[in-house]
């Protein structure tokens, strides 16, 4: 079985996520639920082959290294799959969640008005906070989205890894991933002082 095939499955039935682990059962996350694929158990070196048959050169020295690593990928025409590749007691792990490719407006959202006015200020510092898939990566992604359509301003966003790709409307936004284009968060926030962005 490859990777693509697990993740056109998930894709078909609508999972949030897909988990694969080594010595078990791929499972996906439909309706909050975790559900097997009824594949049977795959084994820890098909399970490290899958990663890293996705994973550039570099990708996988970090991972063997650090033992964890989060990275986005192409799926398809349109798809992106962030995913997060991890060891456990039973071998390597991957965690895999589709990044919607319509990025959404704050109206569909049914964002309160607060949010919309949160993108439109000139100065401060503003904070989205939540747990795991409470939506803070979309609510960003609908705010830069908003800010694209109403002001020609520059727009810096670093990520690890880049989720959301806003294609040019009236903003001119630079998309950039610690490890690929910078080396760290500090060192890209410093870099972005002399980048004049309006909004990091």
């Amino acid at each position: 079985m490859e990777i693509t095939e697990l993740l056109a499955f998930a894709q078909k039935n609508k999972a949030s996520d897909l988990h694969i682990v080594g010595g078990k059962e791929p499972m996906v996350r439909i309706d909050g639920g975790l559900r097997p694929i009824t594949t049977g158990d795959i084994d820890s070196e098909t399970v490290k082959s899958m990663i890293y048959s996705i994973m550039t050169e570099e990708q996988r020295s970090e991972y063997e290294a650090e033992k964890e690593i989060d990275f986005a990928i192409a799926f398809g025409e349109e798809s992106r799959f962030r995913v997060n590749a991890y060891n456990t007691i039973t071998g390597p792990a991957a965690a895999f969640r589709e990044i919607p490719t319509k990025i959404p407006s704050l109206e569909q959202l049914n964002a309160p008005d607060i949010f919309k006015k949160f993108s439109e200020i000139e100065r401060g510092l503003v904070l989205v906070t939540g747990p795991t898939g409470s939506g803070k990566s979309t609510t960003l992604a609908a705010m830069i989205n908003h800010m694209n359509e109403t002001s020609d301003m520059h727009i810096l966003t670093v990520e690890d890894p880049v989720e959301f790709v806003h294609k040019k409307k009236k903003a001119l936004i630079n998309h950039r991933e610690v490890g690929r284009h910078t080396k760290s968060f500090s060192r890209a926030l410093k870099s972005a002082l002399r980048e004049d962005p309006d909004v990091i």
